[in-house]
């Protein structure tokens, strides 16, 4: 768990709020602007929650390969979380 905090940092965490972000305007753009906060903030949630269930599970590997695997995790997060959302609140 350590592995993946040094590996992240305070620039890393920006990221994934950014990506978080990015992942759920595009969400609201997809849907036609409906929700675009709900959007938003499911999408950072997703983009923090994710990094870090993988980096609890499989220890190291996030931190092996760097900040650009943490962020594509991330955007998987962001977009299943959304998904998800989206399912329970059609």
């Amino acid at each position: 768990m350590e592995e993946f905090f040094q590996a992240l940092g305070t620039i890393g965490l920006i990221f994934l709020v950014v990506v978080g972000v990015l992942a759920g305007f595009l969400a609201s753009a997809v849907q036609g602007g409906r929700n675009k906060v709900r959007n938003i903030v499911v999408g950072v949630v997703g983009a923090l929650l994710l990094p870090l269930i993988v980096a609890v599970l499989a220890t190291g590997v996030l931190a092996a390969g760097g900040l650009v695997l943490i962020l594509l995790v991330a955007l998987v997060g962001a977009v299943a979380v959304l998904a998800i959302v989206r399912l329970i609140f059609r």
